[in-house]
């Protein structure tokens, strides 16, 4: 791929930085699944434009923790249209690129939106999903959790197999309080201090998503922004890059002489 030259000595100066940094944080969003053929959503989503649901809600009301309470087949109805966008979806040279960097580097972290699972998939080991994932169902009477490769061919809710209680997926619904344990362990990783600080392909509107990079970069820790379209980071961070996060990770993984080929699935 041939760029224009502020983008390739952009591209230069992030590697340079990448070959000298021994722990780095990944902060990502619905943007770096995007290559993966997943929907770009608003709130969760784009795969909703409408403004109401056939029920005439928003699709952050039928997301949310209160109608969960009353109405758990609404929530679970677009529950499953989310994973079913999902299914069968394989990383893409973003999330081989950053699972890649953990054989050369200290620690690499990665605080990413998505419920996609694609980072795990991809190898990460040290991941924090801050929204949960639709992995994993967790019963709302009882003990039992249970782990899933997808939700085809469930009740609409999912019932308990110990209780008969409605299942759900261990995700954060709208109106409810991020997992306090995961908010903890990526405070605690943060103040341990990272080299350099990528944001890739989130809108970057969350406070929890904007503060890490803004700290960052007002104390002197480089910070690389890839996005297609500007966010209010774009401005803020040391390096931006106009790039979609496959292109733009398999370019700085080639410079650093990565093999994404043969990447290991985790």
């Amino acid at each position: 791929m041939t760029y224009s030259a502020s983008l390739e000595a952009t591209l230069d100066a992030v590697a340079a930085h990448l070959r000298h940094a021994r722990r780095v944080l990944f902060i990502t969003g619905a943007g770096i699944s995007a290559d993966s053929g997943l929907p770009i959503y608003r709130g969760v989503g784009g795969l909703y434009d409408r403004e109401a649901t056939p029920e005439g809600l928003s699709i952050e009301e039928a997301l949310s923790g209160g109608m969960f309470a009353v109405r758990p087949d609404i929530t679970w109805k677009y529950l499953i249209q989310i994973e079913e966008n999902c299914r069968g979806a394989m990383p893409n040279a973003a999330h081989r690129a950053i699972a890649r960097l953990e054989e050369h580097l200290d620690r690499v972290m990665v605080f990413t939106q998505n419920v996609d699972a694609l980072h795990r998939l991809a190898g990460s080991r040290e991941i924090v999903e801050i929204h949960g994932n639709l992995q994993t169902l967790v019963c709302t009477a009882c003990p039992h959790e249970e782990t899933v490769g997808d939700l085809s061919g469930r009740a609409v809710p999912p019932r308990c197999p110990d209780c008969g209680a409605v299942l759900r997926p261990r995700v954060v619904l709208f109106g409810e309080a991020l997992p306090e344990d995961e908010l903890d362990r990526f405070i605690a990783a943060f103040q341990e201090g990272f080299d350099i600080v990528f944001s890739i392909g989130t809108s970057s509107v969350f406070p929890y998503i904007v503060q890490p990079v803004v700290l960052a970069a007002t104390s002197g820790i480089p910070t690389v922004e890839i996005n297609p379209g500007q966010t209010q980071l774009s401005d803020i961070v040391d390096f931006y890059l106009p790039l979609g996060a496959a292109e733009a990770m398999a370019a700085l993984a080639q410079k650093l002489g990565l093999d994404l080929d043969d990447a290991v699935a985790g």
